[in-house]
């Protein structure tokens, strides 16, 4: 028999569906998972900052394209935001180290077996759609803001000016 563990990642691997906005509004569920250097990433040390989830895989050809559009907009944004890679099985540590190397991608590239990616897209085995690239940008108290399905680059930037625009000055938040 199969455990848990591993019915959900055949179920996260067996969809191609999710309607892109329905997983936002939302605490961001919490996650530590590792790269391929066996470093943890803690969702929690990025509080504060504008933080876009990418959920992909190495093979998909329209995932690498996000990776790469993502670089972009972390240049644009420099150290005020976050991006954060996920891969679901069948990737592995391996599998992403290796696509980051290939691409040159300097976003950390994160490992799940599929419990974060279950979720963040509220899977259950009546619902187990996901699509992939997908993207949640997560405002600086760690709400899901936006999500989207194989996103424009210009809808990720667009949530993240909104963001930014509607955050209030210091100086008005100490009054």
């Amino acid at each position: 028999m199969l455990s848990l563990r591993v019915q959900i990642c055949a179920l996260l691997i067996a969809t191609n569906i999710a309607a892109a906005g329905e997983l936002s509004g939302r605490r961001a569920p919490s996650f530590s998972l590792p790269d391929a250097q066996l470093q943890y990433h803690d969702i929690l040390d990025y509080r504060g900052k504008v933080l876009i989830l990418d959920v992909m895989t190495t093979a998909c050809p329209n995932c690498k394209a996000m990776s790469l559009a993502l670089e972009k907009v972390k240049e644009k944004y420099g150290a005020r935001i976050a991006i954060l890679s996920v891969v679901i099985p069948p990737d592995n540590q391996g599998t992403a180290a290796k696509f980051a190397k290939e691409n040159g991608i300097t976003t950390p590239i994160l490992f799940d077996c599929g419990i974060m990616a279950a979720a963040y897209f509220k899977a259950t085995p009546q619902n187990s759609n996901i699509h992939v690239p997908h993207v949640f940008v997560v405002d600086q108290q760690g709400m899901i803001q936006d999500d989207f399905e194989a996103p424009a680059v210009e809808a990720i930037t667009a949530a993240v000016d909104k963001i930014f625009a509607s955050a209030k000055p210091a100086a008005q938040k100490k009054k």
